[in-house]
């Protein structure tokens, strides 16, 4: 691992009204795994072995599953890791792929509340680098831009995480801490989500830009998010596996904050996506097709 070659996953077991287990996805977590495998040159888990290693990790762990109606489930992180007698720079002799588990509740404190953040000057990857795949060494990088996020205050204001702009021109919002950013328009019509090689492809964000199209009726689009016309959007949010939907109150952006919806209520687009979204994780609203493994 000194070489930093290594990745992993992050979903989630849900315990369902009927006492079922379900899976989210799984074989969307598959898929990016075998690319970030790929980009550092690892051999990946087939789709069914991942499936089923997470599977099995959930059977013997189910009594950790939070009960139905709590809110919490079951984080399941699979990973890859070069290991081996190696010191040259050159690829691992042998990997292991492993997957453990733990109870989880919200990722921020207070569920579905509003939380505000702030533009880090520092770039989450590079332009051509590793920011589309899930390694470690972009988290590593984040550490000391989340902290300092976390430290800042601004007008009384405290933050939550921080944002990254495009590494290139910084001028467009890539991501929000270690989740992805999805914003509405004031009229409330359309979805928006930033597109670029640097953003990692979250499966949230892209189960959301379903649910939102296909379920809530709203146009759809990925495409640039420019820090200075915030003003165009009436909500945002970070999504992901662990925050799931956190909804942004405003943004901090050198000396201008930007609120949306407000500071203290969640936008009613953004309710609706979550009780879509996790209706579904937790089988209380019927799934599309395939997107629900039972354990």
């Amino acid at each position: 691992m000194h070489y930093g070659q290594q990745c992993f996953e992050g979903l989630k077991a849900y315990r369902s009204q009927d006492g079922s287990i379900n899976l989210f996805r799984p074989d969307q977590n598959a898929a990016r795994m075998q690319m970030s495998c790929e980009r550092l040159l690892m051999p990946a888990p087939s789709t069914e072995m991942f499936i089923e290693a997470c599977r099995q990790v959930v059977k013997a762990n189910e009594h950790f599953l939070p009960p139905f109606g709590t809110g919490g489930s079951l984080y399941l992180r699979p990973f890859v890791i070069g290991v081996g007698d190696n010191i040259g720079v050159r690829t691992a002799p042998e990997f292991i792929f492993s997957v453990f588990c733990v109870p989880v509740g919200p990722y921020f404190k207070g569920g579905l509340t509003p939380h505000n953040f702030i533009v880090s000057e520092f770039d989450r990857a590079a332009p051509n680098g590793t920011g589309a795949a899930k390694v470690g060494g972009n988290y590593a990088a984040s550490l000391l831009p989340g902290a300092q996020a976390k430290d800042a205050q601004a007008q009384g204001r405290h933050f939550a995480d921080a944002i990254y702009l495009d590494p290139a021109t910084h001028t467009k919002i890539e991501e929000v801490g270690a989740a992805n950013l999805f914003a509405i328009t004031k009229d409330g019509r359309t979805f928006v989500t930033p597109k670029s090689p640097s953003i990692l492809p979250s499966i949230t964000k892209y189960s959301l830009l379903h649910i939102a199209e296909h379920r809530l009726g709203l146009n759809v689009e990925e495409g640039d998010v420019y820090i200075s016309r915030l003003d165009q959007y009436g909500e945002a949010g970070a999504c992901g596996t662990a925050a799931v939907i956190t909804p942004i109150g405003g943004i901090q952006h050198g000396d201008q904050f930007h609120v949306f919806h407000s500071e203290t209520e969640t936008g009613p687009v953004t309710r609706r996506l979550y009780d879509e979204l996790t209706g579904i994780q937790f089988g209380t609203v019927e799934a599309p097709e395939g997107w629900i493994v039972k354990v």
